[in-house]
C-alpha cells in the first residue's frame, strides 16, 4: 500500500464530516443507481471518512474503501472498523478482475489524468462488472472558482492554469474516454445541483475544505483578504434565505466492462 508520504495532504476529515456531510448524503441517490446486491463485492474509490462504504456494508456486500488521503482513511477506520479501508491513488489501484463493481462518489473530478484512473478501474473489475459515479461535471461551482481566480489577479498575482486542481467533463468528453478505455456506457447524465453550504461561514468554509489548492503559496493574510472579497462579491448572487448556495452541476454515469 502507497502512503503519499511526497504529497501534501490538505484534507481535513474533521471539517469535512462536521460541515460537509452533504457529500455523503447526496450519494446515498447514487447507492440506489449502483443497486448493490449481496454478496457482490464493490469498491468504494474516494471512499472519504467511510460513510457511504458504510451504507453498502449495511447493503450487505463485501466492500472496500480506498482513497488518496490517509487523514480520511485514519478517519474512517475509526469510524468503521469493521470494513477494511486503505490509502490507494485511483491511477494506480492493486487489483486485476476483483470486484462485481466500482463505486465512486465525489471524487472522479480530482483526478488526474482521467483516462489512467478509468484504465485502473477498467483493471479492477471482472468481466462484466459495473462502474457507477458521480463527480463534477462542465461548469460545476464555475461562480465560485471564476471569482476567487478574479481576486487572485486583482491582488497583483499570477494564477495559472495548473494550479486548477478538478478535472469537470462535459457528457462527450467522459463518455469518449470511458469507450476509448473498453467500457459501454449505459447511462450518463449531466444536472445542476444547487448545493446549500452551511452556515454563515458556509461559503469560507467550502473553499477552505476544497479550495484551498487555488490559493497554495499565496500569503495567509493575503488568502485571506482575497477569500472575503469573494464572499462579499457573490453574497448577491449565491446567499439566499440565510444560506450559501454552490452552483454545483454533477455528471452520473454507468459503465459496464
Amino acid at each position: 500500500m502507497e502512503k503519499f508520504q511526497n504529497t501534501k495532504d490538505n484534507w481535513d476529515a474533521n471539517l469535512y464530516d462536521i460541515k460537509h456531510s452533504f457529500v455523503s448524503k447526496y450519494g446515498n441517490n447514487l447507492v440506489e443507481l449502483l443497486a448493490p446486491k449481496q454478496g457482490e463485492k464493490i469498491l468504494d474509490l474516494g471512499c472519504g471518512t467511510g460513510d457511504l462504504a458504510n451504507t453498502l456494508y449495511e447493503c450487505g456486500v463485501e466492500i472496500v474503501g480506498v482513497d488518496k488521503s490517509e487523514n480520511m482513511v485514519k478517519q474512517a477506520v475509526s469510524k468503521y472498523p469493521y470494513i477494511p479501508f486503505m490509502v490507494q491513488d485511483a491511477t494506480n489501484l492493486e487489483y486485476h478482475s476483483e470486484f462485481d463493481a466500482v463505486f465512486s462518489n465525489a471524487t472522479l473530478h480530482w483526478v488526474q489524468p482521467p483516462i489512467q484512473a478509468l484504465h485502473s478501474i477498467y483493471q479492477s473489475l471482472k468481466q462484466g462488472g459495473r462502474v457507477v459515479a458521480e463527480f463534477g461535471g462542465k461548469g460545476n461551482v464555475q461562480t465560485i472558482t471564476d471569482e476567487i481566480i478574479q481576486q487572485i489577479k486583482e491582488a497583483g498575482l499570477e494564477f495559472k492554469k495548473e494550479q486548477f486542481p478538478w478535472f469537470y467533463p462535459s457528457i462527450a468528453e467522459y463518455s469518449n474516454l470511458m469507450e476509448e478505455v473498453g467500457f459501454r456506457v449505459t447511462f450518463v447524465q449531466h444536472f445542476d445541483r444547487p448545493t446549500q453550504l452551511d452556515g454563515d461561514n458556509g461559503l469560507k468554509n467550502w473553499i477552505n475544505m476544497f479550495g484551498s489548492h487555488l490559493l497554495d503559496g499565496i500569503p495567509e493574510h493575503t488568502a485571506n483578504e482575497i477569500v472575503t472579497n469573494v464572499e462579499k462579491n457573490l453574497k448577491g448572487t449565491l446567499y439566499k434565505g440565510g444560506n450559501w448556495i454552490a452552483d454545483y452541476k454533477r455528471i452520473r454515469v454507468i459503465g459496464v466492462k
